[in-house]
C-alpha cells in the first residue's frame, strides 16, 4: 500500500442494446502514422494533447517545467493552451494572468475549447490553484470564435472546466464560499469544491455522494451524462463518479476505495481507474453499464506497475498511459490501446522513424485517431516531451519504436507532470 499512498489521483451505426458486441468487434488497428506536433515556443519542454475532436483538432497543454523535467516535484512554471489545427497552432491566452492550461475532453467538434487560466487578480487566501505557483485567481474558461472568456463559480474565487460537449454544455468545478470542515489547518481557509455544469452562460453545482462534500467532473458525453470522482479535502477520489439528470451515481469499483474516470462515450461507457482488488496498485478501468453493472479491470503492460484509461470512442476502443514505480519516482512508461479485450503499447504499432516513444495517450476519436505525448529519443530535441497525434495507416512498419527501444533504451518520464493546481486537478491520480 506504500505506492499506493504515493500515488493519491463521426459516430457509429451502434445502438445502445448491441453496444458490448459493436465494442468486441473493434477494428484492430496493425500501425499508425505519427504527426509530431512539436511545441508552441522553443523555449517549451514539455507538451502534450488533451483534447481531440472528431475533425483532428487538437487541444494541447504546452509548457515549460522546472528541471529536472517531469520529476515527481517538478512544477510547470509557466504554459497555455493551444489549440493545434493540421499544423497551425493557436494560442488560446489567458485571463489577464499569463498562463492558462487544459484538461481531458478539452474541445469539441465546433472547434470550442475549455480548460483554466489565471487572472491578473492575486488570490485572498493564497491558493494556486491553477498551478503556476503566482498565487493568481483561477477561472475556468470558454473560447470560442477567437476569444476567450472566464466562466462563472458558485461564488469562490477559483473554478476549472474540465469538458465540452456538441450542445455547448461545460463540466468542471468551483469553489464555493462555504467552509469545508474537512480541510486540515494546512489547508485553511478552505471552502468546498463542488462539481458544476456550465449550460448557457449559467453555472449550476452537481451533487455529490453521502459523506464526499467535495468532487471534480472529468468527462461529458453529448447526452449530458458526466464523470469524474467525489471526495474530501484530503482525498479527492475517493469514489468515481457518473451525473445523469442532476443526480450522482456511485460507480462500482474492485472492493477498494480509490476511483476515477475521466471520459464517457455516447453510449453511457466510462473508463478510468479504480485499485487493484489486492489494493496494492491502480489499474485502468471500464464501466461498460454505468452504475448499473460491473467494472472491467483492463489491466497493465508487461513490466510496469500500474494503468489508467482517459480515452475512449464509440467502438469501445479505449486508451491511456502505463506507469513504473522506481525508487526515485514515478514514471510514465508507455500509452496504450485496448481493444478486442486486448492491452497493446502503442509503440509496436509505430515506426522507429518517428524518433518518439510514446509515454502517453490521451484520447481517440471516432476516426481513430489516437492524441498524447511522446519522448523525443534522439536530435537536438532529445529528452524533451512532445504532443503528438497518431492517424491509423495501413502501411507496414518493420521495425517499431518498441523494437529500437529494446536495443536502445532510455530513461523512463518520471510521472506527476499533470500539473496539479492546489488541492484539485487534472491529474491521472486524485489527489
Amino acid at each position: 500500500m506504500n505506492t499506493l499512498r504515493q500515488l493519491r489521483k463521426f459516430r457509429i451505426p451502434c445502438v445502445t442494446t448491441i453496444v458490448l458486441v459493436c465494442a468486441s468487434t473493434a477494428f484492430a488497428q496493425k500501425s499508425y502514422k505519427l504527426i509530431d506536433l512539436g511545441v508552441n515556443k522553443t523555449t517549451d519542454n514539455f507538451n502534450m494533447v488533451m483534447g481531440l475532436n472528431n475533425q483532428g483538432w487538437a487541444e494541447n497543454m504546452d509548457g515549460f517545467g522546472k528541471p529536472p523535467v517531469l520529476s515527481t516535484s517538478t512544477t510547470v512554471a509557466s504554459g497555455r493552451a493551444v489549440i493545434s489545427i493540421y499544423g497551425l497552432n493557436i494560442d488560446l491566452g489567458a485571463l489577464g494572468g499569463d498562463n492558462s492550461w487544459t484538461n481531458y475532453g478539452g474541445i469539441n467538434d465546433r472547434g470550442e475549447a475549455v480548460g483554466l487560466a489565471e487572472t491578473s487578480v492575486p488570490d485572498p487566501n493564497g491558493e494556486d490553484m491553477c498551478g503556476f505557483g503566482t498565487k493568481k485567481t483561477c477561472r475556468g474558461f470558454l473560447w470560442r470564435h477567437g476569444h476567450i472568456m472566464g466562466l462563472p463559480t458558485l461564488g469562490g474565487n477559483n473554478g476549472q472546466a474540465s469538458a465540452i460537449n456538441n450542445r455547448g454544455q461545460i463540466v468542471g468545478i468551483s469553489e464555493t464560499t462555504v467552509p469545508d470542515p474537512g480541510c486540515p489547518p494546512s489547508k485553511q481557509p478552505g471552502t468546498t469544491v463542488l462539481p458544476v455544469m456550465w449550460e448557457k452562460g449559467e453555472v449550476r453545482a452537481l451533487p455529490t455522494l453521502p459523506g464526499e462534500p467535495d468532487g471534480f467532473v472529468q468527462g461529458l458525453n453529448n447526452q449530458g451524462q458526466a464523470v469524474g470522482a467525489t471526495g474530501t479535502c484530503t482525498s479527492f477520489a475517493i469514489h468515481a463518479v457518473l451525473w445523469e439528470n442532476d443526480q450522482a451515481f456511485q460507480l462500482p469499483d474492485l472492493g477498494q476505495t480509490g476511483s476515477d474516470a475521466y471520459a464517457i462515450n455516447d453510449h453511457g461507457q466510462a473508463v478510468g481507474y479504480v485499485v487493484s482488488a489486492d489494493g496494492s496498485t491502480f489499474v485502468a478501468s471500464l464501466w461498460q453499464n454505468g452504475a448499473h453493472g460491473e467494472v472491467k479491470d483492463l489491466g497493465i503492460l508487461p513490466g510496469d506497475s500500474a494503468s489508467f484509461a482517459t480515452g475512449i470512442n464509440n467502438r469501445g476502443q479505449v486508451v491511456g498511459s502505463t506507469f513504473l514505480f522506481e525508487p526515485d519516482g514515478n514514471h510514465w512508461t508507455h500509452g496504450f490501446i485496448w481493444q478486442d479485450n486486448v492491452l497493446t503499447d502503442l509503440n509496436t504499432l509505430v515506426s522507429k522513424d518517428s524518433n518518439l516513444s510514446i509515454v502517453a495517450a490521451s484520447n481517440i476519436n471516432e476516426r481513430g485517431q489516437i492524441s498524447g505525448m511522446a519522448l523525443v529519443l534522439t536530435g537536438p530535441d532529445t529528452g524533451k516531451v512532445h504532443a503528438i497525434l497518431l492517424t491509423p495507416s495501413s502501411e507496414e512498419i518493420g521495425e517499431s519504436v518498441a523494437d529500437f527501444e529494446r536495443t536502445h533504451p532510455h530513461s523512463a518520464v518520471p510521472a506527476n507532470t499533470c500539473h496539479a493546481p492546489g488541492r484539485f486537478g487534472p491529474c491521472p491520480f486524485g489527489q
